[in-house]
């Protein structure tokens, strides 16, 4: 009788397959980019000097498939260079040297360059399905820490966190998670250094991509400031912003009366109550209070209080409990790290990880466009599952009738979910 192991013992491995492709399923993010106009858009609106200057779009597209297909270096360019893989990119893929002497030639001017062709894509998508339209839509903003490890890199540094790294800025949709702006920033930048400028990019870009309805911003206690209030008001923004436990904010909590505070469900082990008062310039100050009420009660009340600021006029419960689903944007953070690249920094100069972090947004967009596109749901989803039902499937090209073909594995669990977005994709019209 033949164990597994002997079986396995005698099976010959061969790396020869010219026709076999990796992961097969990029098809569908380069189907996506080929009719939102990405390379061609990139070649007009990049213009670097020096020894990257000549066809950016290429070279932009190949590191943006990289990551989708869960790279996190330059060297993981070469996973696209195997078989044909090459062939359902749309593209011609470049080496991994090229790509890194590609983003050496940023600086920050050309970053913003960059900053341009992914506002078109996101117009483009947009246009396309993906966009909120005239429903009303939630920015979260927030910063991240991307740690680095090596000594030769420039602007990172030890910020507040006591990580060696870089603080980015970043914007993304509440209920999507898409990265609707990104700003690079050193690592010992503060949390909302640059914070009202940012927030007015991320405004204009929105509006400028055909959201026409009402926008909500919202962020914790690093963004408070008058500045970025003002800039919420001055372009019809509602806000929602966490207040950090000053004297001025201290004196205001303890004014509400006793009688003022609702009961509200949101831990199964305590108590938790809102209320809320007038604050500051028209402001309105919303309190969420919350003890842990175990079998040995504590001899005094211990409240614990979390204010935030609002334009809002919805309910005291309802304004709070739209306040705590902040938190998604560390979901969409998470994807961006660990399903699109950015939970690596791999060049030494500053403005060449500044292109990579706008590159990696671009990956983490194309993933969810391609959900919201050939789905038509709207929802969040998480990029390792799309990549597993969708992107990581073993491919292989031929050629008959005047045509190629690719070969997907018979049995694929997701076989009608895959045909029907791929059939949707190629219904966009072309941006060229």
């Amino acid at each position: 009788m033949v164990t597994a192991c002997q079986s396995l013992d005698g099976l010959e491995v061969m790396f020869d397959d010219e026709r076999a492709v990796a992961n097969a399923g990029l098809v569908l993010p380069a189907t996506l980019a080929v009719h939102l106009g990405l390379e061609q858009a990139a070649n007009r609106l990049v213009s670097l000097s020096g020894p990257g200057y000549f066809a950016p779009g290429r070279k932009a597209m190949t590191l943006v498939h990289s990551m989708i297909a869960g790279g996190d270096c330059i060297d993981d360019v070469d996973v696209l260079r195997a078989g044909q893989t090459e062939a359902v990119l749309g593209h011609r893929v470049m080496a991994p040297s090229t790509c890194g002497t590609f983003l050496r030639a940023f600086t920050f001017g050309h970053v913003r360059q960059l900053d341009a062709w992914s506002e078109f894509a996101l117009c483009g998508a947009w246009a396309a399905g993906a966009g909120p339209g005239s429903a009303p839509m939630t920015i979260d903003i927030d910063s991240t820490i991307c740690e680095t490890h090596g000594y030769q890199k420039q602007g990172a540094t030890f910020g507040y966190t006591k990580r060696r790294g870089y603080h980015p800025l970043l914007a993304t949709r509440a209920d999507t998670g898409e990265v609707l702006h990104v700003r690079f920033r050193k690592g010992s930048a503060n949390t909302g250094r640059g914070a009202e400028r940012f927030v007015r990019e991320v405004i204009g870009r929105v509006r400028r991509a055909g959201a026409a309805g009402p926008l909500l911003l919202r962020a914790d206690s690093g963004f408070w400031s008058k500045k970025v209030i003002r800039a919420c008001r001055e372009h019809g923004v509602g806000y929602s912003i966490t207040v950090r436990q000053i004297k001025t904010i201290k004196t205001a909590i303890a004014a509400i009366d006793d009688t003022a505070w609702v009961p509200i469900d949101y831990t199964a082990s305590g108590d938790a109550e809102v209320a809320e008062c007038p604050y500051g310039d028209g402001h309105r100050l919303v309190v969420r209070r919350t003890r842990i009420v175990g079998a040995q009660p504590e001899l005094f009340d211990n409240w614990r209080h979390h204010a935030f600021i609002t334009d809002s006029k919805a309910s005291t419960v309802d304004a709070d409990e739209a306040h705590r689903a902040h938190a998604v944007i560390e979901l969409a953070i998470r994807d961006l790290k660990d399903g699109a690249g950015l939970d690596h920094c791999p060049s030494g100069r500053f403005g060449a990880n500044g292109a990579w972090a706008v590159l990696a947004t671009v990956a983490h967009n194309l993933l969810r466009w391609v959900h919201l596109i050939g789905t038509a749901t709207v929802g969040p989803i998480v990029a390792k599952t799309i990549r597993r039902r969708l992107l990581t499937i073993p491919g292989r090209i031929t050629r008959g009738g005047r045509r190629r073909h690719l070969h997907l594995p018979a049995r694929w669990p997701w076989t009608n979910e895959f045909g029907e977005i791929l059939q949707r994709l190629r219904t966009i019209p072309r941006r060229c």
